[in-house]
Order: C-alpha cells, then sequence, then structure tokens
C-alpha cells in the first residue's frame, strides 16, 4: 500500500550559489518541516550539495551534462523508482529535460520551477514545460511571459515568491552600533550597498560607475559602499573598481553569510539588475530589514512595490537611479521616511511560511 507522506525529488543542474540555489534549499527545508520527504540530485561539484548534506537531506550525484544526457536521464529514473519519488521538482534547463522527461517515464509527477525572467525560446521543439504537470515560477512577471510565449495553460502555473523568513529579518534583533563596527563604519558615515551574486546581468558595473559619479559631486559627504557576494564577475569588478580609483570607497566583502548584520548596518540598499529577476530575495530582505531601498524594475521585482514603499526605476535608466540615490544622500529625512514604511508589505506576503502553505496546497493537488 502507498504511503500517505508525499516524497518529493528536486534537481538542479546549475554548479554556483545564489538566489536560485538558496530558495531550492529554502523550499526542502520548509516542505520537510510539514512533513514531505525530500531529495536532490545535482552535479558533483554544485556548491548547492554540500548545502543540503550540512542539512542532513539524502543527495544523489549525476553529470547533467545536458538535456539529452542518457546516463542522468536512466540515474534519475532508478532514483524516482527505488526510493518511490511522488513529483520530480526541476529548476534550471538542463535538468529540467532529463528530470521531467524521467517523472514521465517513470509515471510520476513533474513540476517545472522557473526562477529567471528572461523569455524562454517559444519554439515547438521546445516543449518540456507543456509536459509539466504544474509549473512555479518565482514572479508574477514570469507566469505571465510563460503563459503568452510559451504555451502554458494559466491553470497549472502559479508565482509562488521566494518566501524570506521574517523572524531573521527584523532589525530590533541586532544593534545597529554593533552591526556597523563589525563593517567599520563610523556614526557619520552613510553606508551604501549591493548584496548580490556577481553576474553579468546583476549589472555590478553600474554600480560602480554610480559610485564614481556620487563621489565626484559629493566630495563634502563621509560615504562608504559595499558590495557583498562572489560569483564568476568579481576579477572585472574588482578591476573597475582599480581602473576608476574607488578602492578607497567600495570594499568587496565576497560572500557575507551573515545578510542581516549587513542589512542593519547599511543606511542604503541599491540593486542595479536589468535582467532574469525574479522576486529579488535581497530586496526582500532589505525592505524586511527596515532598509532604503532602489532597485530597478527587472523581471518580478514590481511585485514588491505597495504604497512608495521603495524607488522602483526602469531598468536601464541609469539617470534616474543616480539621481535617485544622490537626493537621498542629500536629504537623510528621506531614507527614515523609507525605513519606515518597508516592511509591512513584503511581511504580509512574501514570507516563507506564506510560501510553504502555497507549495504544499499545489503538491496535495496534483
Amino acid at each position: 500500500m502507498k504511503s500517505s507522506i508525499i516524497t518529493v525529488l528536486h534537481t538542479e543542474w546549475s554548479d554556483g550559489w545564489g538566489g536560485q540555489e538558496i530558495r531550492i534549499i529554502s523550499e526542502m527545508e520548509g516542505v520537510r518541516k510539514a512533513g514531505v520527504n525530500v531529495f536532490l540530485a545535482c552535479r558533483e561539484g554544485a556548491q548547492i550539495k554540500e548545502k543540503a548534506l550540512e542539512r542532513g537531506f539524502n543527495v544523489f550525484v549525476l553529470p547533467f551534462k545536458g538535456n539529452t544526457d542518457l546516463k542522468t536521464l536512466y540515474g534519475l529514473y532508478k532514483i524516482i523508482k527505488k526510493n518511490k519519488v511522488d513529483i520530480v521538482n526541476t529548476h534550471s534547463g538542463k535538468d529540467t529535460w532529463v528530470g521531467g522527461i524521467a517523472a514521465k517515464l517513470a509515471g510520476v509527477k513533474f513540476i517545472r520551477t522557473r526562477h529567471l525572467s528572461n523569455d524562454i525560446r517559444c519554439s515547438r521543439l521546445n516543449f518540456i514545460n507543456e509536459l509539466a504537470d504544474y509549473i512555479f515560477t518565482t514572479g508574477e512577471s514570469i507566469r505571465e511571459r510563460m503563459i503568452q510565449h510559451n504555451r502554458i495553460k494559466p491553470q497549472k502555473i502559479q508565482s509562488i515568491p521566494t518566501g524570506i523568513d521574517e523572524e531573521i529579518f527584523r532589525a530590533g534583533l541586532y544593534d545597529r552600533s554593533d552591526c556597523r563596527k563589525e563593517f567599520k563604519i563610523n556614526d557619520d558615515e552613510l553606508a551604501i550597498g549591493i548584496i548580490a551574486v556577481l553576474r553579468a546581468f546583476k549589472r555590478h558595473d553600474r554600480f560602480v560607475e554610480l559610485v564614481a559619479r556620487i563621489v565626484d559631486g559629493n566630495q563634502n559627504k563621509k560615504l562608504k559602499f559595499f558590495i557583498a557576494g562572489d560569483g564568476p564577475q568579481r576579477e572585472a569588478i574588482e578591476k573597475k573598481i582599480e581602473d576608476l580609483n574607488l578602492t578607497q570607497y567600495i570594499t568587496c566583502l565576497g560572500h557575507v553569510k551573515n545578510v542581516p548584520v549587513l542589512l542593519r548596518a547599511l543606511d542604503i540598499f541599491i540593486l542595479t539588475s536589468d535582467s532574469k529577476e525574479g522576486v529579488p530575495q535581497s530586496v526582500m530582505q532589505a525592505l524586511l530589514m527596515d532598509k532604503a531601498v532602489i532597485a530597478t524594475d527587472s523581471g518580478s521585482t514590481g511585485d514588491l512595490y505597495e504604497n512608495e514603499n521603495f524607488v522602483l526605476v526602469d531598468r536601464n535608466d541609469v539617470e534616474k537611479m543616480f539621481f535617485e540615490l544622490n537626493h537621498l544622500i542629500n536629504n537623510t529625512e528621506e531614507i527614515e521616511r523609507y525605513s519606515n514604511k518597508a516592511r509591512s508589505y513584503v511581511c504580509e506576503n512574501f514570507s516563507h511560511k506564506k510560501m510553504i502553505i502555497n507549495i504544499m496546497n499545489v503538491y496535495r493537488k496534483i
């Protein structure tokens, strides 16, 4: 007789560690607490493998070499059968093909999570998303685009943004003075930062260029800028900082484990992405920490915007971003105004608890 416990196998091709991979681990932890049996299949060198093992999940290692990797497909099929998997939940392009087909061959349900906001090729040959029993997107704009351009039926696709633990991201839990000391920020200095994996679409180059203009026009201000995150663009960003003679102003922190501490230390948070965002976790986190936020309207970032709780600018409007940051720097009372209204909407609509409830409802439905 089949057990009433739901068993889910997540697949991930990516070997990086950013918002997508963090979402997968967060989701796995949440549904496990709700009684779901959860596994992960990924590549040998993937950072998500170590994160999953640290949290006590069973991890299966497969090559995930491409869309038609028969060795991985057969490996997933065997895992599904042996472990009596009910649902296969795929995340990146390559693992979606082999994971989705393996699920169909094994006769189990197939959920596809789409994290990025860039369009998926709408060719009839790119049919794997149509095979899914259900699709999660991390933002409403992604859902709408897949319905319009990828022939996805509205009743089988739902936006479930990545939920943030509002009990961890709460400003009152962290002493601001101690947090600023940790990052060597003086009381009379204004601290501005970005937290994002160093990937091209995050446009850290724009952030650095923005700093150059701000510093040049505010010689009388004591300003410090921070870049938190690691990734393939690190060398290019560090070189750009050196080329523009900004090393005394910009500190590259690398990967920061205790994000709430950094956010508590900052006065202004910025996100400069020009594409691919779902609902960005860093913006959610900053708003929950009562930060004044300036963010580009990339992907589904606009889902977080309500009652002017932060500054939302067009994803390619560099001049507007400069204007808004310069305005906050020279009108610090505006920073306080944004911080007073930042948290409530995100807390009510984008909590980790709400994400897990929505996911569990879909599990039970399918």
